[in-house]
């Protein structure tokens, strides 16, 4: 039978410390801001984070597939298709063949569509604006620089399907 030793065994030192570690950090980043700018669409348009991203993408590109969209805000095609199927009901977007490759569609949008996206954007071009400020303008431009340098690394390391961003 083991005896239990008075003395107090010291834990070891964790091998990782979730608030020093990058990917934790970054993550962490990216829902707090997603979060608080959700705030904005949320209320006036009670859209979803991935309705609006569908959104903004069809605002900036005019037409896209579930696909592209999917890659482009990286979003799982799930996530993507259950935000089109909402939106399309609400009439904010519509589909047409796509001529190219009659196994999509082309995912457009409305015009009520069009108008929710240019009433949101100048707001999320303001809560951008705000949120950096904190930063001076060289930050800003160093870390939009380093953003592109650690995102573009990220994609080469990632598998091609890499899960779903929700930020």
């Amino acid at each position: 039978m083991a005896s239990h030793s008075a003395a107090k065994k010291e834990a070891p030192a964790p091998l990782v410390v979730l608030e020093r570690f990058l990917p934790y950090r970054l993550n962490v980043l990216a829902s707090l801001t997603s979060n608080a700018l959700a705030q904005i669409y949320a209320e006036r348009f009670g859209l979803s984070i991935p309705a609006w991203r569908v959104i903004a993408t069809l605002g900036q590109y005019d037409y896209r597939t579930a696909r592209d969209i999917a890659a482009h805000g990286v979003m799982h095609k799930s996530t993507v298709s259950r935000a089109v199927a909402a939106l399309e009901q609400r009439g904010l977007i519509a589909r047409r063949p796509n001529q190219d490759d009659r196994r999509e569609e082309l995912l457009e949008l409305t015009a009520e569509g069009r108008e929710i996206y240019e009433a949101l954007a100048p707001q999320a071009l303001a809560f951008e604006e705000r949120f950096v400020s904190v930063l001076t303008s060289e930050e800003q431009k160093l870390l939009a620089d380093l953003i592109d340098r650690l995102s573009g690394h990220a994609r080469l390391m990632a598998p091609e399907d890499a899960g779903e961003g929700e930020g």
